[in-house]
């Protein structure tokens, strides 16, 4: 078995040997942790209890082992609590108000869940564009701006996530829950999941001096498209408002099975956009179109929403404006990627490089599909009875991870490598949004409640 051409470096030697702000950060996560426990440990169960557990030193070997999230989880964390106080300023009894939101400035722009989401996406837009701009103007500076912004973007869906987290139990004791329990809360989700990813893969391989900042252009596309979605499901049909959560979702597994599920989507997603750079790479010189044909296709076929989220019965048009005008976005982004090659080519990394993210992407996004799969069997033995019932959610996520077993397995014990395991994982995001997406739209099943 050969080893990867382009490790990512290796941890410093010495665990223990950590700076002030290391051993800082811990005292901090251990204080809230303690403070959590004390303020609110009598309301939580014997699993919640354990869940804040092991989340404190969690978090602290996660900032520890990636320096940089450590100022993202301190300035979102801040954030967060300046938010409640706003929210919680206009009463004099215990609880918030939430009628704050339209009435205090930085509720109404900046901090409430719904603004900071919508800042989210404005700047994970902004972010892709500056890629772009950077790939084409063949510098560093716009591609920089883009890493940055995209930073900003996750920063504002953390706290869009923490401070929904906060409003849903301001609501009613019984409606509060952790955000992640229909579509629109785990597209926020995988938004920034999947971003945060990426920036950890482009920061530690430029630590091993090799820039992957062309490749963030590729990347963000995948996002983009995700809060294209978001935008459409919050304006069409309502999703922002906090709903009860049905009967099937109270329950403590969906804190672990639903944010374990994603990391795999994202990873997936993250995986299939490479595949796609490493395809438009190796396809460079190519100038017969029925060889570039395939590659437009699936990747607009990754767009395929249009075609199935039509009008309401009744309405004249067959599809909406706002797919019609999303589809044909995505049809001239791909087209106009394919007539840019050349240029594209010089600018992405080697293709080994290009080879072993892709790799290390879908390594990450296999192991905690298995641990969600696992965790979900869990859940449905509690829920329903049963460890495994062949509801076609649980069918489509086996074969999600069948699919991602047999690449890996491929790739490890035969050397796969180069353009047949970029489209294997390219094919693979079809067969995960399906998964994802397509299921909820077309069977129904004892996962219906998550239906378009």
């Amino acid at each position: 078995m050969t080893t990867s051409a382009h490790p990512l470096p290796a941890a410093p030697s010495g665990a223990w040997r950590r700076s002030l702000f290391d051993w800082a950060f811990a005292a901090i996560v251990v204080a809230l942790g303690g403070w959590a426990f004390h303020a609110h440990g009598a309301s939580m169960d014997v699993y919640e209890r354990g869940i804040l557990a092991a989340a404190v030193p969690s978090i602290i070997a996660l900032a520890w082992f990636w320096g940089p999230i450590r100022v993202l989880l301190l300035l979102s964390g801040l954030a967060t609590w300046g938010t409640m106080t706003l929210y919680m300023r206009a009463t004099d009894d215990y609880g918030a108000d939430l009628a704050q939101a339209d009435k205090v400035f930085w509720l109404k722009y900046f901090l409430s869940s719904q603004s900071a989401i919508l800042w989210m996406s404005v700047l994970f837009f902004m972010s892709t564009i500056f890629y772009w701009l950077g790939v084409f103007s063949k510098g560093v500076t716009g591609a920089r701006l883009g890493s940055r912004i995209a930073w900003a973007g996750v920063f504002m869906a953390l706290i869009g996530t923490f401070v929904r987290w906060f409003e849903s139990h301001q609501i009613a004791p019984d409606i509060g829950h952790i955000p992640v329990s229909n579509l629109y809360e785990v597209f926020v989700l995988f938004s920034w999941m999947t971003t945060l990813f990426w920036l950890y893969y482009e920061d530690r391989f430029a630590k091993a001096g090799q820039s992957l900042m062309a490749l963030g252009a590729f990347v963000m596309l995948v996002v983009s498209a995700a809060v294209g979605f978001l935008l459409w499901y919050a304006l069409e049909r309502g999703a922002s408002e906090i709903q009860p959560l049905v009967p099937a979702l109270q329950s403590w597994w969906m804190k672990l099975h639903v944010p374990a599920n994603f990391i795999g989507y994202g990873t997936f997603a993250m995986s299939a956009m490479v595949a796609f750079a490493y395809l438009v790479k190796s396809h460079a010189t190519e100038t017969r179109w029925w060889k570039l044909a395939p590659l437009w296709l699936i990747g607009v076929a990754l767009c395929f929403e249009p075609l199935v989220f039509r009008a309401k019965p009744g309405a004249e048009q067959a599809m909406s404006s706002y797919w019609a005008v999303y589809f044909g976005i995505a049809a001239v982004i791909v087209a106009a990627i394919l007539g840019a090659r050349r240029k594209l080519a010089a600018q992405l990394p080697d293709f080994a490089v290009l080879d072993d993210v892709m790799y290390k992407a879908i390594a990450v996004g296999f192991a905690f599909f298995t641990i969600a799969t696992i965790l979900g069997a869990f859940w449905a033995a509690e829920a329903w009875g049963g460890y495994w019932s062949w509801d076609p959610k649980e069918t489509w996520a086996l074969i999600v991870w069948l699919n991602y077993a047999a690449w890996l397995h491929m790739r490890l014990m035969k050397g796969l490598r180069g353009t047949f395991a970029a489209w294997w994982a390219l094919g693979g995001l079809l067969v995960t949004s399906f998964a994802f997406l397509g299921v909820n739209m077309f069977l129904s099943g004892l996962h219906s409640y998550g239906q378009l």
